[in-house]
């Protein structure tokens, strides 16, 4: 005597084997083995999409070999006193020894660690400040507060 669980597994194996035998005939029906080369081939057009016939060559453009660039563009250096950014110190903590300064300009929150600081700051004062970009984004060097 069979139980529940075993026909629902019988039934189940049953589907399965189906299942896998109209796929194979599936894919015998629609074998695209054995074809030629250039049924295989694919081309791309001058827009960089993938097509099935080949590209116009009166579209073709020519680019040459040191126009091609690799990487980031170099910058050029900037004039000095254009690196020289005003802001107001929002936040500092003395005893851990970091805090942040807004930019003027940007209103950007620049991130001012202590060892960065000419002299000592506090909040709400005015500074000058140069950046450095580091892996965690831009920080405050040469921290200077402005005289008033």
């Amino acid at each position: 005597m069979e139980t529940f669980s075993k026909k629902e597994k019988e039934k189940a194996r049953q589907k399965k084997r189906k299942d896998k035998e109209e796929k194979r005939e599936d894919r015998k029906a629609n074998a695209t083995k054995g074809l030629g080369l250039d049924d295989m081939l694919a081309y791309v057009d001058e827009n960089g999409n993938i097509s099935s016939t080949p590209p116009d060559p009166r579209k073709k453009k020519r680019i040459d070999q040191e126009d091609i660039q690799i990487g980031v563009a170099k910058q050029q250096p900037g004039d000095p006193q254009d690196l020289v950014r005003q802001g107001v110190v929002t936040f500092f903590n003395d005893s851990k020894g970091y805090g942040f300064i807004r930019d003027l300009q940007t209103q950007e929150s620049i991130f001012v660690h202590i060892n960065g600081l000419k002299e000592p700051i506090g909040e709400q004062d005015k500074v000058t400040f140069s950046t450095e970009m580091t892996p965690k984004g831009p920080n405050a060097v040469d921290v200077k507060k402005l005289v008033a």
